[in-house]
């Protein structure tokens, strides 16, 4: 992994809004409909070589192909799986019960979403046009999606030729954020979810063999704090966090550490996140997470703060930290000085070449909708690069 030997370099979460030609084709699929797939693939591999050429046009380091081929952070998953149906009626009552008057529901689903009902009653319609039919697991997990994966690779190095960036990355979910809550088939929950990362495996160790840094997109370990009602006692929920990240690791067994960065946030959606924990209720179980680099959202106002973690504990030896210096959450554009700010404090706290200036979270929620215009988040990217460009000045001058 590239690391900031004689300046800071700058990198992203991985999701980058569609274009219209591309969501348009991926939400009806999502919707049920029949599409042309051959249409699609010529759409994204076409979206995918624009969004790297302009990545390397604004000065990125390390880039994505902005997943442009994955309808949802999540739903990905249901195309490279095995074990998991949609449910009907027939096959699951719940399932039915569920389907109708889902938004009633889903505003009682956090504890956030219920301190602030008439907010998310209005937010959450907006932010999610299209819902899935939901999944069970109903049969053993196994990986089948080899032909999708290398189809996405080699699409990405294709588009990478002739771009002048120092590295590329492809974010894969965690074991833990696949199918929660939907096991009708393993005996137990820790033994579906080794399943999960057994099958992961596969694509967590194509991803790296093909050259690219593997970045494990994780926000289940600070965000699912909120979803469960009533909240448990903390280390109860360390517990079974801390399971998790075992499994994960079992994943990522015999993967070299240097190719691996492990994303971390609070959920990317737009709201006040007063129960959001703090990094420092997690930081020991991140820190566990066999990966080289860890991206970090602290860009954010409720989590801005939280440089002082590294006050008090150490970056183990070898190690990067990724902190988010720009925010997806708000159309803001930071300031170049506030992103050399932040960098110049987390290089004081565990040195220079040790920090990586990064975003706080995807920028787009697969197909169904994006976090900020496209031209904001270029505004961001440029700034991003800027604001590392002035601390780099500053910190080896």
């Amino acid at each position: 992994m590239k690391t900031s030997t004689d300046r800071i370099l700058t990198t992203h979460v991985g999701s980058i809004p569609r274009p219209e030609s591309v969501r348009t084709l991926l939400r009806a699929r999502l919707g049920g409909q029949r599409i042309d797939e051959t249409e699609l693939v010529a759409r994204a591999t076409e979206a995918v070589a624009e969004v790297v050429r302009r990545q390397g046009e604004v000065g990125l380091d390390v880039v994505s192909d902005g997943e442009m081929s994955k309808t949802s952070f999540l739903g990905y998953t249901d195309d490279r799986l095995t074990g998991f149906v949609s449910t009907t009626a027939s096959t699951d009552p719940s399932a039915a019960q569920s389907a109708g008057g889902a938004w009633a529901r889903r505003v009682d689903s956090r504890r956030e979403w219920r301190a602030f009902r008439e907010y998310y009653t209005e937010y959450l319609p907006r932010e999610m046009p299209l819902a899935t039919p939901p999944t069970v697991c109903q049969g053993p997990i196994t990986y089948k999606g080899q032909a999708l994966l290398d189809k996405d690779l080699t699409t990405f190095k294709a588009a990478l030729r002739g771009v002048s960036v120092a590295e590329a990355f492809v974010p894969a979910i965690a074991p833990a954020m696949v199918g929660r809550g939907q096991n009708r088939y393993y005996k137990t929950e820790e033994e579906y979810v080794f399943a999960i990362a057994e099958a992961l495996r596969t694509e967590y160790r194509a991803i790296v063999d093909a050259g690219f840094i593997l970045q494990i997109d994780d926000p289940g370990l600070g965000e699912t704090w909120d979803m469960l009602i009533p909240a448990p006692p903390l280390e109860e929920y360390r517990r079974t966090q801390a399971r998790n990240l075992e499994a994960l690791n079992h994943a990522l067994a015999g993967i070299p550490e240097d190719r691996v960065r492990y994303h971390l946030c609070w959920g990317s959606w737009q709201g006040p996140h007063l129960e959001d924990l703090s990094l420092r209720d997690v930081v020991d179980l991140v820190l566990k997470v066999k990966a080289q680099a860890y991206s970090i959202e602290a860009a954010t106002p409720r989590h801005s703060w939280e440089w002082r973690v590294w006050e008090d504990v150490k970056l183990p030896a070898g190690k990067v930290l990724i902190p988010g210096v720009i925010a997806h959450t708000t159309a803001v554009v930071e300031h170049p000085e506030t992103i050399a700010e932040r960098l110049m404090t987390y290089a004081r706290l565990v040195g220079r070449e040790r920090v990586m200036a990064g975003a706080d979270c995807g920028f787009a929620q697969g197909a169904l909708f994006q976090r900020q215009h496209p031209s904001i988040m270029w505004a961001k990217f440029e700034a991003l690069v800027a604001g590392a460009r002035l601390a780099s000045e500053r910190l080896w001058r």
